[in-house]
């Protein structure tokens, strides 16, 4: 089957199916979702309009204004306003029998200058009966074809992939997150961000369906706000200096908080973070989430995000294992400094050169990946043997020690002398073995607001105190 017969088949599927009619309104790199339609055949009974604003006055004049016009605030003045007007110009003929939909894109493909990002916005806002409440789904493409023709292509078997999925598979979500990439590859298209929402989707947790891009490597990474929301990675880190945080958190202990903060007090005296605004990141790898298996907890991925949404921070996924992948990752999506925060062990570990394999220059090539751009990794010490272990006093292989005290003297490592002596005996796995034994020692370990949040959800194996 060639890659088009598939995509020809779902649109010629939507098209002889009497129940959706709608309007299809693309901005930048063609009509390339109505295309399908219009090539499957029977498009009358599916579009009642499309069109495209390509011109800034005429989008402006038909949407409202826009700061950004590849943003999701204009993809979603375009769903609405397209939507809304099927509702008054249709409703009243022929809505006790049809289904009315709006899709919509605002996307930037490659230039004939190139260079330029090549990204963009979709969705598309439906009923799935007649009468029915509006659902939505709206997700952040990247095409990541080197050619204009080919990512049009890409983008508009997306698009027949979104329809198909949101008409007839609504019902069964991921089935709608592993659908969007049917006939393509990952190395044509990424898509780091959805978001369904609306009555067929009211009882869906987002960060979810972000968690699922990610397993099913439709994205390499996937971000939650404090307020629970699914961020757009590339926009939340546009400009930003970045100080992140690796760890497992389960539960976020105040030695992570702690590891931050101070963490954050050097980073913000740095001269090159001057004037920026500083984004904290918490990280969970997939490595992580999965522990040692193929399947990942979902209570228990919750959990650990819901956590650390009380403590106020924005937290990462990413299936980036090795360090400089998230370096590459970060700082191709910002232009600020970037520090990684973690604690000796964790330092110590990166001195493996077995954890450096996978690369033809082993360690020496994971280095000068991970430190170019001023990366500077931000290191809290550790406790052995009733002796504090900082950076300073570490020792790795004797024949990697050079190599140590090169990076070192380069200022690649900052030691984080101003973190709190009463903390450095706590570990996250000793504070989840109190909280499974109701030993309430645990309580003093973890942030206040972490505390609250196991009490009242009894995570972990917490006993809730309705139960007691």
């Amino acid at each position: 089957m060639d890659v088009g017969a598939d995509t020809l088949q779902k649109a010629l599927q939507i098209n002889l199916d009497l129940r959706w009619y709608g309007t299809i309104a693309e901005i930048g790199a063609g009509q390339e979702v109505a295309r399908w339609f219009f090539r499957a055949g029977g498009a009358a009974g599916t579009v009642a309009k499309s069109m495209s604003a390509y011109d800034m006055a005429v989008s402006d004049a038909v949407y409202g204004k826009a700061d950004r016009y590849v943003s999701k605030g204009r993809l979603q003045a375009m769903l609405d306003h397209e939507y809304q007007l099927n509702l008054d110009r249709l409703d009243e003929a022929r809505g006790d029998d049809t289904a009315f939909f709006a899709f919509a894109d605002t996307v930037v493909a490659r230039s004939y200058r190139g260079g330029n990002e090549c990204h963009g916005w979709m969705g598309v806002k439906f009923q799935s009966h007649p009468h029915d409440e509006a659902s939505q789904i709206v997700l952040h493409v990247r095409m990541l074809d080197s050619e204009a023709a080919q990512q049009q292509e890409a983008l508009g078997i997306v698009g027949v992939n979104l329809l198909h999925a949101a008409f007839f598979r609504h019902h069964e979500p991921e089935q709608v997150v592993e659908s969007l990439l049917d006939q393509l590859t990952t190395g044509r298209i990424e898509i780091d961000m959805i978001e369904l929402k609306g009555i067929e989707f009211r009882s869906v947790d987002n960060r979810l369906m972000a968690l699922k891009l990610v397993q099913v490597g439709l994205s390499g990474a996937a971000m939650f706000g404090p307020d629970r929301e699914v961020l757009q990675p590339s926009e939340v880190l546009r400009k930003k200096a970045i100080l992140v945080e690796r760890g497992s958190f389960r539960p976020p202990t105040v030695v992570n908080i702690d590891m931050l903060e101070a963490a954050r007090e050097k980073f913000a005296a740095d001269p090159a973070v001057a004037g920026r605004e500083i984004l904290m990141l918490t990280e969970l790898t997939m490595a992580n989430l999965r522990a040692g298996g193929d399947v990942v907890d979902r209570r228990d991925f919750l959990a650990r995000v819901d956590l650390l949404a009380a403590c106020g921070l924005t937290v990462l996924i990413s299936d980036y294992l090795a360090y400089h992948r998230l370096a590459a990752y970060l700082s191709w999506r910002t232009d600020g400094r970037i520090g990684v925060v973690m604690g000796v062990p964790s330092l110590l570990g990166l001195f493996e050169e077995s954890h450096h394999a996978e690369l033809p220059g082993g360690i020496l090539e994971s280095f000068g990946r991970l430190f170019k751009n001023g990366l500077r990794l931000f290191v809290y010490p550790m406790l052995r043997d009733g002796e504090i272990v900082t950076v300073d006093s570490v020792s790795v292989a004797g024949e990697l020690q050079p190599l140590y005290d090169y990076l070192a003297g380069r200022g690649s490592f900052v030691g984080l002398d101003n973190y709190k002596p009463d903390y450095l005996s706590i570990l996250s796995r000793d504070v989840l073995r109190r909280i499974a034994a109701d030993d309430q020692a645990w309580e003093a370990m973890v942030p206040p607001e972490v505390c609250a949040l196991i009490r009242k959800r009894g995570f972990f194996g917490h006993q809730r105190e309705a139960a007691r």
